[in-house]
């Protein structure tokens, strides 16, 4: 079973530690994201895992009630059913 796994990168206003903490609560809380990264310096939030980019920009707009403005998206395939690893076929 493949899935597509990717990273997106976002744009979200981050005021002060009360904004930061909001973000971080919001995220730990969404079961599809495996992993994040926030830079509150540069106003940017990294998250990775299997989900639908434009689908969780609105479910976490909805949630911290801050616009989100998506930078980037990378999508990878991830295979499951071999351990995580791909394997690579000679032509």
């Amino acid at each position: 079973m493949t899935e597509k796994f990717c990273c997106m990168l976002m744009r979200i206003n981050i005021d002060c530690n009360g904004c930061f903490r909001k973000i971080r609560r919001v995220l730990l809380k969404i079961q599809e994201i495996e992993s994040h990264l926030i830079e509150k310096k540069l106003c940017r939030v990294t998250v990775c895992g299997a989900f639908d980019p434009a689908a969780l920009a609105i479910k976490i707009r909805k949630k911290i009630n801050r616009r989100v403005e998506i930078l980037e998206i990378h999508e990878l395939n991830k295979d499951f059913s071999n351990g995580g690893h791909k394997q690579m076929h000679a032509s």
